[in-house]
């Protein structure tokens, strides 16, 4: 059963979110390298010191959402049944966080735009991105009992990740189709080795 969260974490999520509108209407208006955390601080109503309570970076501030996707990912493995192939069972945790970014995909629009024409941005997000492949493959690891010198968790979180980041790419200029059912079709692509189109 979800516990709902308590004032203090509500509050918490408040402000976030007010840090993250008023950086994204600044990015949008004034740009990326034009926009101080000054500027941000005074637009959110808050002080430049709460900012980095809540974002290391101004970089963070567009990508802002990433370890709580992550720690999506990792559980979801975790709660997949056991006797569930571990190609499988990543799939399934995956096309969940993309069914949160259906959800959310005006924001996501907004932040792939920065994210996609600014460098400093696209950096960081790699440097996440490089965070999740090892936290996936840890918990990829723990699930099908291989050590740490085999590489195919490995493999397979990298795996993982271009799936979806083609489907993301893919999805959002047309949103045609669904995003989880993208994700899913990569990953079926991905297990059967491209053999239908080659």
């Amino acid at each position: 059963m979800t516990q709902e969260p308590g004032l203090r974490e509500r509050k918490k999520k408040q402000t976030a979110d007010r840090i993250e509108t008023a950086a994204m209407d600044l990015f949008e208006k004034d740009g990326f390298d034009a926009t101080t955390i000054d500027d941000i601080a005074t637009a959110a109503d808050i002080s430049s010191r709460t900012f980095f309570h809540y974002f290391p970076t101004k970089e963070d501030v567009v990508l802002g959402d990433y370890a709580a996707r992550l720690s999506r990912v990792t559980e979801s493995l975790k709660e997949q049944p056991v006797d569930s192939p571990a190609w499988t069972a990543l799939g399934v945790a995956f096309a969940e966080v993309a069914n949160d970014y259906e959800v959310q995909h005006q924001q996501l629009r907004r932040r792939f735009q920065i994210m996609m024409t600014t460098g400093s941005v696209f950096a960081r997000n790699l440097q996440l991105q490089a965070g999740w492949e090892d936290a996936v493959a840890e918990a990829l690891e723990e699930r099908m009992k291989l050590g740490s010198g085999d590489i195919l968790p490995r493999l397979m979180a990298a795996s993982a990740l271009g799936a979806m980041r083609s489907s993301v790419r893919h999805w959002l200029p047309t949103t045609n189709q669904s995003l989880p059912d993208l994700v899913q079709d990569c990953f079926t692509q991905l297990e059967a080795g491209f053999k239908p189109a080659l």
